[in-house]
């Protein structure tokens, strides 16, 4: 099916990209299989990945970049759906608190994504139509379960560094969790070891917008050759509210109306935060996947690494990691006592961390803007540890 889709044809670019992607591609054969927390296992399978800077020769260097849940494999190179530079521009490259000229960063869509690695969107070889729904439920442990299964292809033993915001945050602590042996510095932002109970319910309204649209189709979109754009316009609106703290819609908006002077009596976009929030709904939609959206949200609804490990210091126990943990004053998504729940969990494990609450108005959504002390300390933070390391500096000096 996925050969009879044209590259024009809005209605199939996220297949296109899901099965042939445009960025690197580590593909795993039948008799490699990948074991899920479902109790399954998926093969073959694929997951697509994309690189920056060099690695060393001791292959000390390598950093992993989790994304979010929304997020790809470009963190720092343009989009090839939406041309649109990487989202993590201003954290990766040269220069940049992730150095490019110092580490080998890589980066990879996430299991269940939509952008290359296994996913609803990717074609099943058993039967030449898209997974949907018989894609099995994935977990944040999945998603890792992969990324480990690339860098060994890579051929690298241990990350210098693990670092992410939000989702990407809950990969960072699961990878501590999980290969604790495999990571020298944790730097997980903006999360939690757990999802709670409001953000199971915002995640489950946004699916249930999604499934309401009756181009759904019982999640068979695809192949009907139809897309549930409203019901995930309406899913990306939600959430993305939950992104921003009320200070920062109320300066950024306000109640100021939208390209007139009186209020209309109607429901057209009067204020200029429903025309925003359209505009997010209606622009998500050319970029990613329905159902994916479905399963990315169920992972991390899934996620709890308490009851994985018996209890949160269980999880991190003799761990020899370096823990940098940030929050930020207004994300009332992941709040701060979300990220001293962890900080103490490490306390009560012997585990060296340390911990940073910036104050910010721009709330969950501040790890991705400019927040110039999220920048200094992670830059301080990754430059203490790479020297610690024995990585080199670029040019021979810090």
């Amino acid at each position: 099916m996925a050969e009879e889709t044209s590259a024009t044809d809005p209605v199939h670019i996220p297949l296109i990209e899901a099965d042939r992607p445009s960025s690197k591609l580590a593909e795993f054969s039948a008799n490699e299989p990948l074991e899920l927390d479902a109790g399954t296992e998926l093969a073959p399978w694929q997951i697509a990945y994309e690189t920056y800077g060099e690695m060393n020769a001791e292959k000390t260097n390598a950093v992993l970049v989790c994304h979010a849940l929304t997020g790809d494999q470009y963190v720092a190179s343009s989009n090839p759906i939406t041309g649109k530079p990487g989202w993590w521009t201003r954290m990766v490259g040269p220069g940049r608190p992730i150095d490019t000229d110092r580490y080998f960063v890589i980066c990879a869509n996430v299991l269940g994504g939509c952008l290359g690695t296994t996913g609803p969107a990717t074609t099943n070889p058993a039967t030449d139509a898209p997974y949907g729904l018989k894609m099995p439920v994935v977990t944040i442990r999945d998603m890792v379960r992969a990324q480990a299964r690339l860098i060994d292809r890579l051929g690298i033993d241990t990350l210098f560094a693990v670092v992410g915001g939000s989702m990407g945050g809950m990969q960072v602590l699961q990878w501590a969790a999980s290969y604790p042996e495999r990571v020298f510095a944790a730097v997980p932002i903006a999360a939690g070891a757990r999802h709670s109970s409001q953000n199971i319910a915002f995640h489950e309204v946004g699916r249930q917008a999604i499934m309401a649209d009756p181009d759904w189709c019982g999640g068979a979109y695809i192949a009907a050759g139809k897309r549930p754009t409203k019901g995930l316009s309406v899913a990306r609106m939600a959430a993305h509210i939950t992104y921003m703290s009320d200070e920062s819609l109320h300066q950024k908006f306000g109640r100021n109306l939208q390209d007139r002077d009186d209020l209309t009596f109607g429901f057209d976009a009067d204020f200029q935060i429903e025309s925003y929030l359209r505009h997010q709904g209606m622009t998500f939609v050319d970029r990613f996947d329905a159902n994916s959206y479905l399963y990315v949200t169920r992972a991390m609804d899934y996620f709890d690494l308490a009851a994985e490990f018996g209890s949160l210091p269980a999880a991190f126990k003799d761990s020899k990691t370096r823990f940098c943990v940030m929050s930020f004053t207004s994300d009332w998504l992941f709040p701060t006592s979300e990220s001293r729940a962890v900080v103490k969990a490490l306390n009560a494990a012997a585990a060296n961390v340390s911990f940073v609450e910036i104050d910010s108005d721009r709330g969950h959504d501040a790890f991705l803007l400019d927040v110039p002390e999220m920048f200094s300390t992670i830059r301080g933070f990754i430059t203490g540890a790479a020297n610690a390391r024995g990585i080199p500096a670029p040019g021979g000096s810090d």
